[in-house]
């Protein structure tokens, strides 16, 4: 069975509240993570975080969608698990690390394709698959954060 895993990590010349304020704002995450189609708020918790979405991800043969739970521990930790769709199961999270002024961000996926997905998605493709959902990420928030 076909599997997308790894973590890429940056170091962000901001402090880390600058950087969980864009991490925990999930619904623009679309706006600056690459493959990352649609993110459709389904609930949000007391607090006015949302944490239930509709997540539409490009996955080279075909658009993906799946609905995911977000869990916030801020400023340091955002993790996410897929409730249901079309994956066989996605676990990921951001860690933020206060460096005094600087944060060092880490991103974390780890999805298992099922069956169905993993006989279209395999070879080259997880390669391709990985470099745009995991390796890419946290360059993509060290460029959003220092704009």
């Amino acid at each position: 069975m076909a599997k997308v895993t790894g973590s890429s990590t940056a170091e962000i010349e901001a402090p880390i509240d600058e950087v969980w304020k864009v991490v925990e704002d999930v619904l623009s995450a679309p706006d600056w993570q690459g493959g990352l189609k649609d993110m459709e708020e389904l609930e949000r918790d007391a607090d006015g975080h949302v944490t239930l979405v509709e997540s539409s991800n490009d996955a080279k043969v075909r658009t993906i969608k799946s609905t995911v739970r977000f869990s916030y521990n801020g400023p340091t930790l955002l993790e996410w698990r897929q409730e249901k769709g079309e994956m066989k199961s996605v676990e990921g999270a951001w860690e933020l690390e206060d460096l005094g002024g600087r944060t060092r961000a880490t991103y974390r996926l780890e999805v298992e394709l099922g069956r169905m997905l993993g006989m279209v998605v395999r070879g080259p493709l997880v390669d391709a698959l990985r470099g745009d959902l995991v390796n890419a990420r946290a360059g993509e928030l060290k460029k959003r954060v220092e704009g």
